[in-house]
């Protein structure tokens, strides 16, 4: 099969590479071009390196290009992967540490909360951009898979506004299904059957099954608290576990940015969330892990080079769903997998219009979706909570109306239950005022909220936040993996 690929963002290395050697272990794949596109020619320049050397490795006729140019990367492509972070590092730095100052503790910060708002609406324009190129340059009927964050408020701009075929990607549910198969002492992962429904990140295992034997609450909450590891670094979970009675998909500290309870003063933010990792609750956990992994990557990169010459092994594709279901669509194998896309009575108890993520098959007619699932009620006011505030924040992003966007921001559960409409209201200008060369459709909104601001009156504070660390060096690093592998 000879088809193009195209991969927006493609400077997302590690994550590119992975795309890329799962996709290879599709033997039919061995002939498809992989256009690479991002803004910084530095990063695609390394990513290139690297995916050359293993198409040399393996004796591969797969042909890699590169450019800087997206719409000639996406002439052509049949599939075209987004792994986009609008504003980078820089802008995210941003999504935490502004919050901060009005009291707002995020762990991660890119799916809703005061960041995943305000990174949605760097993202939406520019999606909208890549819908325009596809419509105008790609394959006819051209398929959009979107692993980037804000998922929902992404694919749900794509759908409705961008008017393209997309399915938003995430891989919370298998690790979900991965802790629950250890704890319940499953053989394999093969041995669990599981659905999971619901939203992006809140995403519930509502139906479980182990060697077909159906899995309740009681037993489950019991292994989850007996396990000396997930017991600690799970707390959270484990309690939305015990009031809820179904397991979420989401990471600890994940999970507590999406709800009005854990993260609204500093003791409690200690209380619920574990140290060990930064996805158990640190503060800016998720940025401090990506800035070292950036700096990680960059001193490096001759070992990464290196072990790109490896043998590609069919044997360590991962789970991630892109190889999967292009190779459903293509092959006609079948795949089922949980996918991202319009509601349109797939969970009935969900609004039509949102984007849920909920299990479906893939095949050469495409992804099929497994329709009238009921959530349980807990399930869905929490996940009703979250649609209401991604609504708003699409129709904000697509219109340029600051006003709407102080809305959704102050109906976000966390940012409810921290902070007063005022200091939303002045929140929201600083975030729009700091981030305004990503925000383009908010350019005339910029001057009135820079004069607010130079005569507010509401106090903010100099927080760093009830559980934040500090970026580690590259030397720290090489100590920590030094230990790790002495101790193995």
């Amino acid at each position: 099969m000879s088809f193009k690929i195209a991969i927006i963002g493609a400077g997302s290395v590690g994550f590119t590479k992975k795309l890329f050697t799962d996709i290879l272990c599709v033997p039919e794949f061995k002939d498809v071009e992989f256009a690479l596109t991002d803004l910084s020619e530095h990063n695609l320049q390394m990513i290139k390196a690297i995916l050359d050397k293993i198409v040399q490795s393996n004796k591969l006729p797969t042909r890699v290009t590169a450019t800087t140019d997206r719409r000639k990367a996406l002439e052509g492509a049949r599939y075209i992967i987004s792994c986009v972070r609008v504003g980078g590092l820089e802008a995210y730095a941003d999504d935490i540490r502004i919050p901060l100052k009005y009291g707002i503790d995020q762990c991660v910060g890119d799916t809703i909360c005061a960041g995943g708002i305000l990174y949605g609406q760097r993202n939406i324009p520019v999606i909208l951009d890549f819908c325009r190129d596809i419509r105008e340059v790609a394959e006819p009927g051209a398929k959009f898979l979107n692993y980037a964050n804000p998922m929902a408020m992404n694919t749900w701009a794509a759908i409705e506004y961008g008017k393209v075929d997309t399915v938003g990607l995430c891989h919370g549910v298998q690790h979900g299904a991965e802790q629950i198969a250890e704890v319940l002492g499953a053989r394999s992962l093969s041995d669990l059957d599981y659905v999971c429904s619901g939203i992006n990140h809140q995403t519930w295992f509502i139906d479980l099954r182990l060697n077909g034997r159906k899995i309740g609450k009681d037993e489950l909450f019991a292994a989850f608290e007996a396990h000396p590891v997930y017991s600690q670094q799970e707390k959270l979970r484990i309690d939305v576990l015990k009031r809820f009675g179904v397991y979420s998909t989401e990471s600890n500290g994940h999970l507590s940015e999406y709800l009005p309870w854990y993260r609204k003063r500093p003791e409690e933010i200690t209380r619920w969330i574990d140290m060990s990792d930064w996805i158990h609750g640190e503060t800016g956990g998720y940025l401090r892990h990506s800035t070292e992994t950036r700096n990680w990557f960059e001193t490096e990169f001759p070992q990464f080079l290196e072990s790109a010459s490896k043998p590609i092994d069919p044997s360590r594709r991962s789970n991630e769903h892109a190889s999967h279901i292009l190779e459903a669509l293509e092959t006609n194998r079948v795949y089922r997998g949980h996918f991202n896309v319009k509601n349109n009575g797939v969970i009935t108890n969900l609004p039509a219009d949102a984007v849920i993520e909920s299990p479906g098959f893939v095949d050469r007619f495409g992804i099929n979706m497994v329709s009238g699932i009921t959530l349980p009620e807990a399930c869905a006011a929490t996940c009703i909570s979250s649609i209401n505030v991604q609504r708003m924040s699409v129709h904000a992003a697509i219109s340029g109306d600051i006003e709407l966007l102080k809305l959704a921001v102050l109906h976000d559960p966390l940012v409810g239950a921290v902070s007063t409409p005022e200091e939303v209201w002045q929140m929201v200008d600083e975030m729009v005022v700091a981030q305004a060369r990503w925000l383009p459709q908010y350019a005339d909104a910029v001057p009135a909220a820079q004069e607010r601001l130079s005569k507010s009156s509401v106090k903010t504070r100099d927080w760093a936040g009830a559980a934040r660390r500090s970026v580690r060096s590259i030397e720290e690093l090489r100590a920590e993996k030094a230990a790790l592998k002495q101790a193995v």
